[in-house]
This record gives C-alpha cells, structure tokens and sequence, in this order.
C-alpha cells in the first residue's frame, strides 16, 4: 500500500514538475510599459511619416503644373508692363530704372545675364523661346528682354522669403515642423491611452501565466480592460480552471483508490497467512476462494476507476441512436435479474406510447441504468420497479426499491465518487462508491440529469432525465 501511495505522490509531482516546467527568460522581465510604449509609438508614427511625405510629394508633383501655369498667368501683365518701362529708356539707365521700380513692388527685381542662370532644360526652353520661366521651387520668374542677353529676374515672390538672410529658416518650414511636432505630440498621447491598458491586460495574464507554471492553479487572469483581450482572459482562466479540477481529481482519485486497494489486500495478506498454517484441504479451498472474490474486487475497483477517470477527464465522443425505449428498457432489466435471484424486478410501460423511440449512446447510457438496478439490488429487500414517463419533452427513468432509502440532505452527496452512506456494509453489499457518480457523468453527456428521491415503495428513487430528442443528433 505504501508503494501505491508514492507512485501515486511521484505522478502527482511529475505533473506538476511538467506543468511548472516553462519559465520565461530573464531579458521577458525588463520588458516594460515605456518600452512597449515607444515600439507602438516609433512605428505608427514613422508609418504616418512615411505616408504624410509620399502623398505631399505626389499632390505637390500633380498640382505644381497647374500652379507654376497659375503664377505664369497672374504675373505676365506685370513683368510685361516692366519689360516696356525698360525699353523705353536706354540700357545704361536699366540698374537705375530697375532700382526704382523694385522699390514699389513688394517683391525683388533685377536685370542678369543669361549664361548666369542654371535652369531645369525645360524652363530653360521655355526662358529662350521667350515664355516666362520658373525655377523649381515656383517661387522666382525669369523673363528674357526681347532680343537681348539679359533676364529680368522678378522674385522671390513668397513674402516669406528673407533676401537679406537667405540662411534662415523660411516661414512655411517653421510651420510645417510646429505642424508636425503638434501632430507627434497628439499621436503620443493616443498611442499612450491605448497601449496602458494593452500593457496592463498583457502584464496581469503574464502574472496568472507565470503563477501557474509555478504550480499555483487558483490564480485567475482579472477582467480585461480591452475588448481585445476578454477572450484571451476567458480561454486562460477556463484552462486554469480545468487543470485545477483535474489535478483535484487526480488527487482525491489516488487518495480513494489508494484507501480502496487497503481492504482487499490486507484480506488476501491475512488468508495467504492463514493459507500457509494449514493443511486441511476443506479450508485451503475456503481460503482461495476468498482471495478469488478479493482478486474480482480489485479488478472491479481497477475498471470502475479508469471508466470514472476517462468521463472525468474528458466526456467521450457522444454517439446518439433512436431507440424503441421499452424493449431496450426490458433488455437491460433481464442482463442482471440474474443478480436479483428471489428479488422481484418489473418493468412498467403503462405510461408511454408504443414504440416510444429516445435518443441514447448505446454504449454509455446501458452501464448508467445497469450502475442503477446493480445498486437497487444491493439495498432492495425484496420488490425493485423501472418505470419510464414523459415529463416535458424530456425521458423520466425511474428505479424504485424498497430498502433502506437515503436521508434528504445525503441524496444529492451520493453522486460523488466514493461517496458510502452506509459505514457499516460488508462485503456482500460493498461497493466502492463509483457507480453513481458515473450515472452522473454519463447523464451530464447526454445533457440530462441524475437525481435521488424518495420511493413510492418506502425505499430510494433514482431518475434519469434527458432530452427525448435532440435538435442535431450528434455522431
């Protein structure tokens, strides 16, 4: 017994050692909020970046035809007016001359040779075919006077434009960084509102995470903040949950099968020892059968706990059938009458159609109602009665006996596994207090129920319900 109990304890800690095995890498820990912050911030702001200057440089490339046309238009009558104030005085009065009129205009004028300008080739053309030219920033006009080798040069035409300190920063750019800052500014704020609670969320599922590698499966992930994450919140919780309740059945499994296991060997101990003292054949044969029936006791407590541990578990693959309820019902009464002997077993039909067809898993469902008449049997004392009913679109199983009944506040606590209600048993009425719980299990698959209740013949009811017919019959 002793060595069951700690193979049982070394399987326990090896699951928990397997379970507790993951643990994150000492760099995970420094990975904080303003770091996370700063990622997200860096790579939404260089994507606006990236975006805001490819569509500027496609609008400014699309519209600079139509506005360099625009400033052609506005500005030709005037640098034809100057043209013919220029040419109506002699050339060496042009500096003087245009000296004057640069100092009613708003904007800068001069006269340059045309071997001193550097032009784009189309301009270029456009200056030598004797079309106002623009230079690439649209922001100065070049005109050839007539026939003649020099340009009238009218500009910078921006008021922002600085002739006096052609190094400092123009008006437009000062705007367009302060626009920019201001945007940055607005983005980092988003960004911060929206990573903070991402941060959060990530940093309380990494806690529960790191708490249940280190085997401490009552914690739980805290609601989510972000929409995002409810659901990874829910799944992680629900895996918590699940892995405490099977590391709690796994335990209480091992304590009560280890309990289990102590009768019968002690016995078959004791009658090996009584074995090796005699000599009379009469009681040899007496001693061997005992440990025969302590032998079936262990192979039954062996499959009654793996059946239990497998619903346990994880309910199997539901497999439903329509099946002609009475003849069934019938069947399964004549597979155990036999362990009745002179208890008198019947099956009353009165209360339903013929055929009445219900859906059951044709293995599953037969070893609830079996569990059911074996333990009627144990308790009966001489009058054990399945009946069956529609109670509300659901079937209603009941077997009836006549023994000793179970107290009120002790039937729904006989569903648990090893659960005896009578302490004083021997072995002709032992059992090992699985039966139930796996009526139970197999009812909650079919998405019915098993209760206990008091019998109209003074002893224990117990009724299985479950839908009559499925919406989907699941295969």
């Amino acid at each position: 017994m002793t060595g069951n109990s700690g193979r049982s304890s070394g399987s326990n800690n090896r699951l928990l050692a397997i379970l507790g095995r993951y643990k994150p890498p000492p760099w995970r820990g420094r990975y904080s909020l303003s770091l996370l912050f700063f990622n997200f911030y860096l790579m939404a702001m260089g994507s606006f970046v990236v975006i805001a200057v490819f569509a500027d440089f496609v609008i400014s490339t699309a519209v600079r035809g139509i506005t360099d046309e625009y400033t052609s238009r506005f500005m030709g009558g005037t640098i034809v007016l100057i043209e013919d104030e220029l040419f109506r005085k002699p050339r060496t009065e042009w500096p003087r001359t245009i000296k004057a009129l640069g100092g009613k205009f708003a904007y800068k004028l001069e006269i340059v040779e045309r071997w001193t300008l550097k032009l784009r080739p189309k301009q270029a053309e456009k200056l030598d075919a004797g079309e106002l030219a623009i230079d690439s920033e649209g922001d100065v006009l070049y005109h050839r006077l007539k026939q003649t080798s020099q340009v009238l040069v009218v500009g910078p035409l921006s008021p922002n434009a600085n002739p006096e300190n052609p190094r400092g920063m123009p008006l437009e750019l000062r705007i367009r960084l302060l626009t920019w800052g201001l945007i940055g500014l607005c983005l980092a704020v988003a960004v911060w509102l929206w990573v903070r609670p991402v941060w959060r969320d990530l940093e309380a599922m990494r806690q529960t995470a790191r708490a249940l590698g280190d085997g401490r499966f009552g914690a739980r992930a805290p609601s989510a903040r972000t929409r995002a994450f409810e659901l990874l919140a829910e799944t992680l919780n629900g895996m918590a949950e699940r892995i405490q309740r099977l590391i709690a059945s796994q335990k209480e499994l091992s304590s009560a099968i280890s309990h289990e296991l102590r009768t019968p060997i002690a016995r078959m101990r004791f009658a090996l020892e009584m074995l090796a003292e005699t000599d009379e054949h009469r009681e040899r044969e007496r001693l061997g059968r005992l440990m025969e029936v302590d032998l079936d006791e262990l192979d039954n407590l062996i499959d009654s706990s793996l059946t239990y541990a497998r619903f346990e578990r994880e309910l199997p693959e539901l497999h439903l059938t329509p099946v002609d309820l009475v003849p069934w019902l019938e069947e399964e009464v004549e597979s155990v009458r036999i362990l009745g002997r002179s208890l008198k077993l019947e099956v009353d039909s009165s209360r339903l159609a013929t055929p009445q067809l219900v859906e059951l898993d044709r293995k599953s469902m037969p070893y609830a109602v079996t569990n059911l008449l074996r333990n009627a049997i144990k308790y009966a004392k001489s009058h054990i009665a399945i009946s069956a009913e529609i109670c509300g679109g659901q079937i209603c199983l009941h077997v009836d006996d006549d023994g000793m009944g179970i107290p009120p506040d002790e039937r729904e606590r006989v569903f648990s596994a090893f659960t005896r209600l009578d302490q004083s048993r021997d072995r002709a009425t032992g059992g090992y207090g699985l039966g139930l719980a796996i009526v139970r299990l197999v009812l909650e698959q079919h998405g019915g129920t098993a209760t206990a209740d008091e019998s109209p013949l003074g002893g224990a009811r117990f009724t299985l319900t479950w839908p009559l017919l499925q919406s989907v019959t699941k295969t």
